[in-house]
């Protein structure tokens, strides 16, 4: 009877549902992470009903350990002071090889210093049950776990006990810190490095479009593009649907006139159109003006070439290494057009970057376009007419 329920435990089950409750469970508490501590505390892209947001908190002490406040201020921080020393985890600043395999020591060190959790943690939920449990005896609850985990599983629960516990400080400590902003791809270029892991964010609760995410960070829903899946956002629509919780914001998307009812239009609405599709704005400006150029004025070149001088084109300067400095330089001096499409991307930015009143915003950009209209450079002025097309939503 001892031997038997050290191997399979009080339940007794079968070999597949082991499996299938390691997956359900570490499941859970991506989802957990993903929709209470990230989307919903962090950001407030969603407000998620008081009886979901205590079952995720109970779920996090059982398989994490991890302290509300604690958690949303270390990641507050690192989207504040990313690429930067100042940011808890950043792979372009220590490594990919620390982030990766040491994310979740790097994790612990920024929590334990109070004025970060003081300074970026305000806001989180803050009741007895946090402040005396949850907070108070965190090894509490993954000792707890493991007890029921052995009690019903047997000696496999102890197995199933430690995936849990890896779960997190690998998957998102190491992979998303870490990968996410090292190696993938961009849909927007954003001051920081953040990539897409993958477009279907299935294994990472929809964290794998990091790069999304850095672009609109209160946004609820992390796909932005057709071909890409966020379960994390299925969760939310689920819930949505049953009243247990509220979606505050998504990213925007652009929204343009078919027809100008006059082609010079040009008020303070179209620039706030703008601006608030700015990252839309820059991702439509190389497609339709850096690349077009590019592949004009380097059209005897090989393809590794190409993609080469399109990065450094289109990717942000301070994201640039010393080297790739100099080659951006060379670049442009060898290309005069070049030169001149790289200075009206970057004196757009500028614009929507300044702390101009309404009126010298409005006038900045009539000149912007004006110029880009008389520049020669037909790419140039399609994008400079374009933007004229830009609007805001309508009132609901």
């Amino acid at each position: 009877m001892l031997s038997e329920f050290l191997s399979q435990g009080l339940l007794g089950l079968p070999a597949w549902a082991y499996v299938l409750y390691a997956v359900l469970a570490t499941h859970f508490t991506v989802m957990a992470v993903t929709l209470f501590l990230h989307r919903d505390q962090t950001h407030r892209g969603v407000d998620l009903h008081p009886a979901v947001r205590h079952v995720f908190r109970f779920w996090l002490w059982l398989t994490t350990g991890m302290k509300t406040k604690e958690w949303v201020a270390v990641h507050r921080k690192h989207h504040a002071r990313c690429e930067t020393e100042e940011d808890p985890h950043s792979p372009q600043v220590l490594g990919l090889r620390k982030v990766f395999f040491q994310g979740a020591e790097l994790y612990k060190q920024e929590a334990a210093k109070p004025e970060t959790v003081e300074k970026y943690g305000r806001g989180t939920v803050d009741d007895w049950v946090e402040r005396n449990v949850y907070s108070r005896f965190p090894i509490l609850g993954v000792s707890l776990l493991l007890v029921l985990n052995v009690a019903l599983l047997g000696a496999l629960g102890l197995t199933i006990w430690a995936i849990q516990m890896i779960t997190i400080p690998l998957l998102a400590a190491g992979v998303v810190n870490g990968i996410g902003h090292f190696w993938g791809y961009r849909n927007f270029e954003c001051r920081d490095a953040a990539t897409n892991v993958s477009p279907v964010g299935i294994l990472l609760g929809g964290e794998e479009l990091h790069n999304n995410h850095h672009a609109f960070p209160s946004s609820a829903k992390f796909n932005l593009r057709p071909w890409e899946f966020d379960i994390g956002w299925v969760w939310l629509k689920a819930l949505s649907a049953v009243g247990l919780a509220r979606i505050r914001r998504v990213a925007p998307k652009p929204i343009l006139a078919k027809e100008a009812a006059d082609p010079q239009h040009l008020d303070l609405e179209t620039v706030r159109a703008v601006i608030q599709n700015r990252l839309h704005v820059l991702r439509h400006y190389s497609r339709t003006v850096t690349v077009p150029m590019l592949r004009e004025s380097l059209q005897d070149r090989g393809r590794r070439v190409m993609r080469r001088a399109r990065k450094l084109l289109i990717r942000e300067p301070e994201l640039l290494d010393t080297g790739e400095r100099k080659h951006l330089i060379n670049l442009l001096k060898q290309h005069d057009e070049l030169q001149t499409i790289y200075d009206y991307r970057e004196r757009l930015r500028e614009i929507w970057e300044t702390t101009a009143q309404n009126d010298q915003l409005l006038k900045r950009f009539k000149e912007w376009c004006w110029e880009a209209e008389q520049s020669g450079i037909r790419y140039l002025q399609d994008f400079a007419r374009s933007l004229r097309s830009y609007q805001l939503p309508q009132a609901a």
